[in-house]
């Protein structure tokens, strides 16, 4: 029953990034955004995924349990490509500056 709360808890959290990635890929912009903020998430992730692998009684469980796991890693993904945006988005600010 945990688990249902952890996925509801990470569906939560994680349903606003792929809204926020297409609005940082629209946006070409980097203003208002914070690399050091998605670094942050990122981290907070990869400790929960971490997490997960060192909790013995989840790894024994693993093979009915596994799907948890998923909606770490999906979320994770999604803030990446977000950090992926921003660097894009950071160099594109560049060249409009440049011109």
């Amino acid at each position: 029953m945990s688990e249902l709360f952890e996925i509801i808890m990470i569906l939560s959290f994680g349903a606003s990034w792929p809204l926020n990635v297409m609005k940082s890929y629209k946006a070409r912009t980097a203003k208002g955004k914070s690399a050091g903020f998605l670094c942050f998430i990122i981290f907070g992730y990869i400790a929960g995924i971490t997490s997960k692998f060192m909790n013995e009684a989840y790894m024994a469980s693993f093979a009915s349990k596994w799907y948890v796991l998923i909606f770490y890693f999906i979320n994770l993904l999604m803030v990446s490509a977000d950090l992926a945006l921003y660097f894009r988005n950071k160099r594109l600010d560049k060249q409009n500056e440049n011109a």
